[in-house]
């Protein structure tokens, strides 16, 4: 359920510019909610690449507060150390923000090379390899260890089949590499085969990441719902994004059992185009 209204049925919505294009295109969202006429007021709070702790601590308070945010992307600095945590991702854990959802739709008046696109992505948002832990066990040799749990890749798992059956889809497909990553994707696989059991009216399937990169730009017309762990999911959500006319028209979604997070579903700050007018903000 979405927050009670506030001060005269208006609502209070976080927005973090970020970094890149976002703020521009925070620009263009308060002038469509001015001219609509939207009963939401926002409550703009910076964080940027160079944030600070406070800072991210301010933007995390601000979204319990008001539960539902707006942001762009912020900029994640390759070149601090490995103690420096992205700033995105830092949102999405203390915020339990476990299922991004993206919705790639072919669009009226788009001209792709495929048609007839219509693919819901639910991707797991808080461990995998964005877990980030790294270390250097000796010198030259560097270990990033890829965390999968049971209980969060059922509950992955489960909202994606949940949201199959809410939106009147016929067929989740499971996107993995078990073949090779036998106990970590294998339990992720594993999960899903349990929670699919439950919904005997939605067809299951399971696919090899890779596999599943090539069938999209092929035949992308076969799936319906995927879901699938952190990692995968960024690059399935950018391929999709591609495939339907880019990432400037590709909204995305955070969900957690109480906060959502809205941003664009490809997370790119688009720093090369920033300022000059030409960004599309219909992703946003």
């Amino acid at each position: 359920q979405p927050p009670s209204a506030k001060y005269g049925g208006r609502h209070t919505v976080t927005m973090i510019p970020g970094d890149g294009i976002g703020p521009e295109l925070m620009l263009h969202v308060k002038s469509v909610f001015r001219h609509a006429c939207v009963p939401v007021d926002f409550e703009e709070v910076h964080v940027s690449s160079n944030a600070d702790e406070e800072d991210i601590r301010n933007a995390i308070m601000a979204i319990r507060r008001n539960r539902v945010a707006l942001k762009g992307n912020i900029e994640t600095n390759h070149n601090l150390p490995p103690s420096h945590k992205s700033r995105n991702n830092i949102l999405r854990t203390s915020l339990d923000l476990y299922a991004n959802v993206i919705h790639c739709k072919s669009l009226p008046g788009v001209v792709t090379r495929h048609r007839d696109i219509d693919i819901l992505i639910v991707r797991e948002n808080t461990e995998g390899e964005y877990s980030s832990l790294e270390h250097e066990s000796v010198a030259g040799v560097v270990e990033s260890l890829k965390i999968i749990t049971k209980a969060k890749s059922l509950r992955i798992a489960e909202y994606a089949f949940k949201l199959a059956q809410e939106s009147g889809r016929k067929k989740v497909t499971a996107v993995h590499k078990a073949n090779i990553m036998k106990l970590g994707d294998g339990l992720f696989l594993q999960c899903c085969k349990e929670v699919a059991a439950r919904y005997p009216q939605i067809t299951f399937e399971n696919m090899i990441v890779d596999n599943t990169t090539m069938q999209l730009v092929s035949r992308p017309q076969q799936f319906d719902v995927m879901v699938m762990p952190n990692l995968y999911g960024n690059i399935v959500n950018n391929v999709c994004a591609g495939l339907v006319g880019g990432p400037g028209l590709v909204a995305g979604a955070n969900y957690g059992h109480v906060y959502a997070v809205f941003e664009t579903a490809t997370r790119n700050t688009g720093k090369s185009i920033a300022n000059k007018n030409i960004a599309n903000p219909t992703a946003t």
